[in-house]
């Protein structure tokens, strides 16, 4: 049986360099075809399919603060806090028109796009683009800025990956950074009950419910950088969570105050900040022990 070529590799000749093999995984993944319109139109329908009916079931979400919306036009940079894999489609069947469908999200390279198969997968059910998150990265923050710039609108998750705990974790800088570059709003987005359903190290789904709050678009104001931007843009969703647990009124007097939740929850560890936690991760503290009335 012939094994040489054409059935395999032909051999190199001597003398002459072998380019190196195109990555085609990981940071280096173009998605650009998932932007084309034959991938935008299956991404329509799996969208406002099995997407759509999947979230509806596991999550049955509320969605509160979309007449913050209203009237807007051009790209928007929708930041969410980040508790689970079920957030993105969450967010992506709850963003209302003209945003929805010419949306893009920024996804963990090192995660969504490890190989080709989920790579792909992830590029056309979600508009995702590989970001690193353990470094910044010029080119991610580039490619960002461009499709911005294209009219695409961004969903990203500030905190750069999932909450290990049930707290949020600090903002990073990314939205605030590509605000400030291009002068697009940022959208700041709460959501609420994604880590009871499918909560980071879950090996299943528990159906429950979800809110999701959207607050008024922020712009840069005169003098930011992208540190002071992301510091508002996080207590932003702070107050948005507030408000989710709580109501409007006092949300914002707590807010004007500055008397806020933290998102972070208290600076301590393990079982005191489990504790911390109360009613939001799902479980209940047992009840104190006391003497019956006779």
């Amino acid at each position: 049986m012939l094994r040489g070529f054409p059935f395999a590799a032909p051999n190199v000749p001597e003398g002459v360099e072998v380019l190196p093999r195109k990555v085609r995984r990981g940071a280096a993944y173009d998605s650009s075809w998932a932007r084309e319109q034959p991938a935008r139109y299956a991404r329509f329908f799996i969208v406002e399919g099995p997407m759509r009916a999947a979230v509806s079931t596991l999550a049955s979400p509320t969605r509160k603060g979309l007449d913050r919306l209203a009237g807007l036009r051009g790209p928007l940079i929708f930041a969410a806090n980040h508790h689970s894999h079920l957030d993105a489609p969450l967010m992506l069947t709850s963003i209302p028109q003209p945003f929805r469908h010419r949306m893009v999200v920024a996804a963990a390279a090192d995660y969504f796009f490890g190989n080709q198969v989920t790579a792909a997968l992830s590029a056309l059910a979600m508009g995702a683009f590989p970001i690193e998150r353990s470094r910044v990265s010029r080119g991610s923050a580039e490619q960002a800025a461009e499709l911005l710039e294209e009219d695409w609108s961004l969903l990203i998750f500030p905190e750069g990956g999932r909450s290990p705990d049930g707290w949020g974790q600090g903002h990073r800088g990314g939205a605030a950074f590509l605000s400030l570059r291009t002068g697009v709003p940022v959208v700041p987005v709460h959501l609420a009950g994604t880590d009871r359903i499918y909560p980071r190290g879950a090996t299943r789904l528990r159906p429950g419910s979800t809110t999701v709050t959207f607050g008024h678009p922020l712009q840069p104001a005169e003098g930011d950088d992208a540190r002071r931007l992301a510091v508002k843009i996080e207590a932003a969703v702070a107050t948005l969570a507030d408000e989710s647990a709580t109501d409007w009124w006092g949300a914002r007097r707590r807010a004007a105050a500055g008397t806020t939740p933290s998102l972070t929850g208290p600076g301590t560890t393990g079982w005191r900040r489990t504790w911390a936690l109360g009613d939001r991760s799902g479980r209940t503290r047992p009840a104190r022990r006391t003497w019956p009335e006779l």
